[in-house]
């Protein structure tokens, strides 16, 4: 039977199209997270090597970060570039991106597959592996690694899905992964005795079937957009500007890895292991936290970029306006929680009434520029949506490396709470970067304006 599409992004009501595509992209992000979650949660309950398992296969989590980063810098830099192309009545030119984004999806994942199988054991020493935890990592990046092809189709063909209004069928392309893999783990891991062994092989079968679901609706009757075999060559003047779009949502991403080793060993040294525990819980409680964010904007972008491509000023200034409203009054409601009532955030991780205690003073001050972040990734995730790469990649790299990395550091030798010095890296940050992206993004969206309209 045909679907017919979800949405009109040209016509359809503003306010009902964000509601549409935006609910689905969060209950995705959420269920990506949970699944994630129940993953580790199974392994650390193999018996008698559960801690070490546990240990083991987060090490391997910075690494598998940035497979999932290079599926953002092909699939989030391309799929704008096809809205808009939509938008401007473009139809071959956004089929194009698309089976152009699908051969360089699967040229990245052999690349990335030889990568991490030649190079797993320092990368994971790099991570944070010891000797008692090796083996684990091993076990479970090497199977992964081979299921590399179907996490980057996955991931980054999902994107094409959700810029042409399908919504609801993006986010069954993560919830089919995430019940196979609830469902496939205790039987790999426990029932047929394969540990972390079980975990990956699980993750694999159920990224495999995502990939095939995503596939299969791309090559449908029901897709506007088709995945075609004549569109497949790579032409690099159809993908250069979808690489360098993708480069700051694959800065975003990647750098979490780094931002944990520089977090951690500041915290090590200052504040020894307590710091290092509270950190991974406020970091949690972070990650958790800005999913409805990245669902919110992820699910605005679609409607931004095709009405920005067909050149209707005032959809795209409601379009802004209304995405730019929904992400304050969330981060507005996350500091509220973070400062009236922490301790209900932290003790989901723990019931130690010393990390407790050590983690709600912490994630006060380490949240407290979250009320502005809301503005931060409306304004930065819109760059995205108009096709802005030069922008949009400077303010990726400039709160994450450098402003936050470097305070990391600074601070702590300026203040006689080495502690606090580490932890106030993040609002102050956080205050930085939304200033800079504020002003560069409303000098730059009235010009954007300007130009539309003399167009029409």
């Amino acid at each position: 039977m045909k679907i017919s599409r979800e949405v009109d992004l040209g016509k359809e009501p503003i306010g009902r199209l964000l509601l549409v595509l935006a609910i689905p992209t969060i209950a995705s992000q959420v269920i990506n997270a949970l699944y994630n979650m129940v993953d580790r949660m199974y392994i650390g309950h193999i018996p008698e090597i559960g801690a070490a398992a546990l240990t083991g296969v987060g090490v391997s989590f910075p690494i598998i970060m940035i497979v999932s980063a290079f599926a953002a810098l092909v699939g989030m830099g391309g799929a704008p570039q096809a809205s808009i192309a939509m938008g401007r009545k473009d139809h071959d030119k956004a089929e194009k991106i698309l089976g152009n984004c699908f051969t360089s999806l699967a040229v990245v994942a052999v690349i990335l597959t030889i990568i991490v199988l030649v190079f797993k054991t320092p990368l994971l020493y790099l991570f944070g592996a010891s000797s008692n935890t090796i083996s684990y990592a091993e076990d479970y990046i090497e199977i992964y690694a081979v299921g590399t092809i179907f996490v980057q189709m996955t991931l980054g063909l999902n994107m094409f899905i959700s810029a042409q209004g399908f919504s609801m069928i993006s986010m069954l392309t993560v919830v089919i992964g995430a019940v196979t893999n609830i469902i496939l783990d205790p039987v790999f891991i426990f029932g047929f005795h394969m540990g972390v062994q079980g975990a990956a092989v699980a993750t694999v079968l159920s990224q495999a079937l995502s990939a095939v679901w995503a596939v299969k609706f791309l090559t449908g009757k029901s897709t506007v957009l088709h995945l075609k075999k004549k569109y497949m060559k790579i032409e690099w003047k159809v993908m250069a500007p979808c690489v360098a779009l993708g480069v700051a949502p694959f800065i975003m991403q990647s750098t979490e890895s780094v931002l944990v080793l520089c977090f951690n060993s500041s915290l090590l040294k200052y504040g020894g292991d307590m710091a290092v525990g509270a950190m991974t819980i406020l970091s949690s409680i972070m990650q958790f936290a800005m999913l409805p964010l990245q669902g919110l904007t992820q699910g605005g972008q679609p409607i931004i970029s095709y009405n920005y491509g067909a050149r209707n000023v005032e959809r795209v200034k409601k379009g802004f306006k209304l995405l730019l409203i929904a992400c304050l009054c969330y981060s507005t409601l996350m500091w509220a929680a973070a400062q009236l009532v922490p301790q209900l955030l932290v003790m989901i991780f723990t019931n130690d009434p010393q990390l407790m205690k050590l983690a709600v003073w912490a994630l006060r001050i380490y949240m407290a520029g979250v009320l502005l972040m809301g503005a931060q990734v409306a304004c930065q995730q819109t760059f995205i949506a108009f096709g802005n790469a030069k922008i949009s990649t400077f303010l990726a790299i400039f709160r994450k490396i450098i402003v936050l990395i470097p305070m990391i550091y600074i601070l702590p030798v300026f203040m006689k709470d080495k502690v606090l010095g580490v932890f106030m890296a993040e609002p102050i940050a956080d205050t930085i970067a939304v200033c800079t992206t504020c002003v560069m993004f409303f000098v730059s969206f009235k010009k954007l304006i300007k130009e539309m309209k003399k167009e029409n």
